[in-house]
């Protein structure tokens, strides 16, 4: 399709909260921007877009991505096997499974680099080689997950503050063998971060819960007891068949997820190949 007036897209919902799959828009190319504003549009209110049967290479990757703002380079992701970067694409983050050596560490629900103090707007992950069963990806709507708590909660949580901190990547470097001077110069480039609680949509205005159980450290001004508890009560919320949505991936197919809505789960079910690669818009500080 080169062009909204040659041929409607038309979207399916995928659940009845969150979801979209999008028929009728091949991403590759100079899409006009009245195609590129619907697609804002649509990513707003089903917080992830579904394209099927896409062809297109990583320049088109990366060009398709930047209609939607500056795309991030991910600090960590040229010390870390998980996700292979290059020279060449930086913006862009491969994610490659082997037999006997899958990934791990994303099959958690989360949202995207919390610990920065601008978390990212939005990925856009393709699918280049995908395992015949298995290795799907598992979305959360968490303005859905917000509005389905109760009163006294939301009364509890409203005007809190959580820290976000790249442990689990501060490992990974450790691991890697990544020298101490390294480590210690990313600690002060990337500190602590504390974002609201309930994050409120800069586009929509709905609120979502906006913590995490990968990078949600504390919830400031608690002990570490209550805390503990409330954040586990509120990552319980990802948990409700009712929030989430469900993709099984096949070549060429290509996921666009808002990042300041949702959180996402790889799920770690299969032991064969699989390749990914994926670019991320990069968002504002949540409010």
């Amino acid at each position: 399709m080169a062009s909204l007036a040659m041929a409607r897209p038309t979207l399916t919902k995928a659940t009845g909260n969150i979801g979209a799959e999008v028929e009728g828009i091949q991403l590759a190319g100079d899409l006009p921007d009245e195609t590129i504003a619907w697609i804002s549009q649509m990513l707003v209110e089903h917080k992830v877009l579904f394209f099927r049967d896409q062809t297109f290479g990583r320049e088109d990757h990366v060009a398709f991505g930047k209609r939607f703002g500056e795309l991030e380079v991910h600090p960590f992701a040229k010390h870390l096997g998980q996700f292979n970067t290059t020279d060449d694409d930086p913006e862009i983050i491969v994610i490659k499974s082997e037999p006997g050596n899958r990934n791990r560490g994303t099959d958690v629900w989360h949202s995207d680099v919390t610990w920065r103090d601008e978390p990212s707007l939005g990925s856009i992950l393709r699918c280049i080689e995908a395992p015949e069963t298995g290795g799907d990806t598992m979305w959360a709507d968490m303005e859905t997950a917000y509005d389905l708590l109760d009163e006294d909660t939301k009364a509890e949580i409203e005007g809190l503050e959580a820290t976000h901190d790249w442990d689990n990547f501060r490992r990974g470097l450790i691991n890697t063998g990544v020298p101490t001077e390294i480590i210690e110069k990313l600690n002060a480039e990337f500190p602590l971060a504390s974002h609201s609680v309930v994050r409120t949509h800069p586009v929509s205005g709905r609120k979502c819960i906006y913590v995490n159980a990968i990078f949600t450290t504390g919830i400031v001004g608690l002990d570490k007891e209550a805390s503990d508890e409330l954040l586990a009560r509120l990552n319980r919320q990802t948990s409700i068949p009712e929030v989430q949505v469900r993709l099984r991936w096949r070549p060429g197919t290509v996921a666009f997820w808002d990042n300041r809505s949702t959180q996402h789960y790889a799920v770690a079910d299969y032991d064969e190949y699989r390749l990914m690669e994926r670019v991320t818009v990069a968002g504002d500080r949540p409010r």
